[in-house]
């Protein structure tokens, strides 16, 4: 049966801290927090109107997945606490099944460590016009989509909701967090999206490219946080049907940019309304996703 939709939350007896793009963020105590993954879905850094059944759950248990699977490259922040610990009301705790969980309070770096594993988006536009990706050079004549011969690191500046990420050279990255610290974000990342790629490829999915978010405890050790390869920070492609030369379909929501680009719409605050095929379909992609990677 479908749970019903979740658009925002307003816990009782519970600070909220943040809200995000899609996730609700409240206090716990000194050293956790209680994370909540909403069906809001963003496009162009906006927040659209409307909710995607069962987007917040897919994307809760992709990242828990990824997140059990990955302890032997870096730790993350999950803990082992029970929501029932915290919420006490029934109705509150039934919401939050399957898309909530406290984690470990941990100091956020200031950026996010992008992969690129093919060449699209941003990274195929960037290298049109300067054969390069974020200043990494490239050789001539690579098409659209075209695997890369290594994985490349391209950090980007973390933005504040309703503005972009902005794409910074390494250095930048160094001058941000530090030599030592972006050399170890930059090495885990790779890591990280080496490993989940090869995994998906044998479920039948190319992860094309994906974002990770990491923090540091009091004693500096990196840790990954936020949420791990789910179709909202990666770009996933279908195997069967990838071609180099065109911009394959996703099961991340491309399809609703590509929806959304039709439209007369300056990409700024409020988003459209999306139409019920769009939301259902939408919907259909990331329980498609979750399924071939996980079952």
């Amino acid at each position: 049966m479908q749970s019903p939709t979740v658009f925002r939350t307003a816990l009782k007896g519970l600070e909220k801290i943040h809200e995000g793009k899609v996730r609700d963020i409240y206090a716990v105590d000194a050293g956790a927090m209680l994370i909540v993954t909403t069906d809001r879905l963003s496009a162009f850094d906006v927040v659209l109107p409307d909710p995607i059944p069962n987007k917040g759950q897919v994307l809760h248990q992709i990242s828990n997945f990824w997140f059990a699977r990955t302890r032997h490259i870096v730790p993350n922040h999950l803990t082992d606490r029970p929501l029932a610990s915290l919420v006490k009301d029934p109705t509150e705790l039934a919401m939050l099944e399957g898309r909530a969980g406290i984690v470990r309070r941990l100091q956020a770096l200031p950026l996010e460590a992008v992969v690129r594993g093919y060449l699209i988006g941003s990274g195929w536009k960037d290298y049109q016009k300067t054969g390069s990706v974020c200043g990494i050079a490239l050789p001539p004549g690579l098409r659209q989509a075209e695997r890369l011969a290594t994985p490349l690191f391209t950090p980007a500046s973390k933005a504040a909701i309703g503005e972009h990420d902005e794409n910074i050279a390494f250095e930048q990255a160094e001058r941000l967090v530090g030599a030592s610290l972006a050399a170890r974000v930059r090495e885990t990342a790779i890591a990280l999206y080496t490993f989940a790629a090869e995994h998906a490829r044998s479920r039948g999915i190319i992860i094309a490219d994906t974002k990770f978010e990491f923090g540091v405890d009091d004693a500096g050790q990196l840790t990954l946080i936020d949420e791990a390869l789910t179709p909202d920070s990666s770009r996933f492609w279908p195997a069967d049907t990838y071609r180099v030369g065109t911009s394959p379909p996703s099961f991340d929501k491309q399809f609703v940019r590509d929806y959304l680009e039709t439209l007369d719409w300056n990409k700024k605050a409020p988003g459209p309304p999306l139409p019920p095929d769009i939301i259902a379909r939408t919907s259909e992609n990331y329980s498609e996703a979750l399924t071939r990677l996980t079952k």
